[in-house]
């Protein structure tokens, strides 16, 4: 079985994932852009049921989102740090913030969204998908994930 950790900055929260994520992906919109205060973010999709908190206490906040929807994100009481995002109308599944894994490593970006506000001094490699808005999941999840995907809705 897959088991990875991973844990905030101050390290109050540590958390456990049991299986690989859905999809990673790295996006370079705006709100990203302003959320982690950097060039993009690092999100992995997957089951909620497959991350358990270990320790610490998490705290909601609201966020806008693209789709005009907003989001909740799951933030470290003490530190702050996202840990995971949620999205109306997918309650069973989570976006993980990559990069608080212990090794982020693991999960490298597989494709590149909304590339179209993407800050023009990032160069993006040619060997990963790059989207100028968001992808069509059919066309690059793998057939896997698609299915755990589809599995999750229910």
């Amino acid at each position: 079985m897959t088991k990875h950790n991973g844990e905030c900055s101050c390290g109050q929260v540590q958390y456990t994932i049991n299986s690989d994520p859905i999809f990673t992906h790295a996006c370079h919109c705006t709100l990203c852009q302003r959320y982690s205060a950097s060039a993009f973010i690092v999100h992995s999709l997957m089951e909620k049921t497959n991350f358990s908190l270990e320790r610490g206490n998490l705290i909601e906040t609201m966020g806008p989102s693209g789709s005009g929807k907003g989001h909740t994100i799951k933030r470290c009481q003490t530190c702050g740090d996202q840990i995971y995002s949620q999205f109306s109308g997918l309650d069973n599944l989570l976006v993980l913030k990559t990069t608080t894994l212990n090794d982020a490593n693991r999960y490298p970006p597989q494709a590149h969204i909304f590339v179209k506000s993407k800050l023009s001094w990032l160069k993006i490699c040619d060997d990963i998908p790059s989207f100028d808005a968001f992808y069509r999941r059919e066309e690059i999840y793998s057939s896997e994930s698609i299915k755990r995907f589809k599995i999750a809705l229910k």
